[in-house]
């Protein structure tokens, strides 16, 4: 969803994926016995016996957490403007093509910043806006940047107004430290400032937290029996948080959830076994 066109390096097998088409593999491989709800965000867990009830909806033995970072919404642009101009205002990036041959603003100083400019700089003139003179992305991406002539970089400054004139946003930026005023105008901006993430959800239902992630053992197993949790939601000693490690730790908990409900069955455990 946050950046579909990316390239993604720490996948095994492909040397890099794009994000898309990482998720075209992953659901292409989805058996007929798994079925997939969209659209509704859980709000109840109950147990009785031994299954657990979802939103009086559905019915599981175990449960497997795997919400990434949380419910999220993007830092907004600190800004107000009309309805017509926030049109002009985006957050995520589906399409590049929409920006094509277009002044377009981005501002932010990480990664995700970073990353928008570079891939916009070979369809658009792009400018870059910061409010201090580091970057907390990468510096290869930063170097990059700088060498690139459809490339302006704009630190430290911060946007203090916007007016909305021609079907453009004409953007006041303030250098921090000074009084000094410059205007840019740009056919459309994208807005890097982050996102505000929590999962503290599962909170309610009794899942032990720590700070913001959720607390597993080694068996990606919950306070709670039964429910288990996976990937960037999770924290244990040692994690490295990258997509890679997340596929495993699912194979983990899969596993473990199956020795739960089939103590007495023989688990093939080796792919290369089947």
């Amino acid at each position: 969803m946050l950046y579909p066109f990316k390239n993604i390096a720490d996948i095994p097998v492909f040397n890099k994926i794009q994000a898309s088409e990482l998720i075209k593999h992953l659901t292409d491989n989805l058996n007929a016995l798994t079925t997939i709800e969209t659209d509704h965000k859980v709000i109840d867990l109950k147990q009785e016996d031994d299954y657990f009830i979802i939103d009086n909806e559905y019915s599981a033995k175990a449960i497997l957490v795997a919400s990434g970072n949380g419910a999220f919404k993007p830092k907004k642009f600190p800004i107000n403007m009309t309805e017509e101009a926030e049109k002009h205002v985006h957050y995520f990036v589906k399409d590049p093509k929409i920006f094509e041959n277009q002044n377009i603003g981005i501002f932010g100083g990480g990664d995700s910043a970073l990353d928008w400019a570079l891939e916009l700089s070979n369809i658009a003139n792009t400018s870059l806006i910061h409010r201090r003179n580091e970057f907390r992305g990468l510096e290869t991406s930063i170097n990059k940047l700088k060498n690139l002539k459809n490339v302006e970089i704009y630190t430290p400054y911060l946007p203090k107004t916007v007016e909305f004139i021609d079907n453009k946003l004409n953007i006041g930026l303030k250098k921090v430290g000074s009084d000094q005023m410059i205007n840019r105008e740009f056919d459309q901006i994208i807005v890097a400032y982050g996102f505000k993430a929590n999962n503290l959800f599962v909170k309610k239902w009794g899942v032990e937290l720590e700070g913001s992630h959720i607390k597993v053992n080694s068996e990606m197993t919950t306070n709670l029996p039964g429910i288990y949790a996976v990937g960037d939601a999770i924290t244990y000693p040692g994690r490295v948080p990258i997509i890679g490690v997340g596929f495993g730790e699912a194979q983990i908990a899969i596993n473990s959830i199956m020795r739960k409900l089939f103590p007495n069955k023989t688990l093939t455990i080796h792919s290369t076994s089947l």
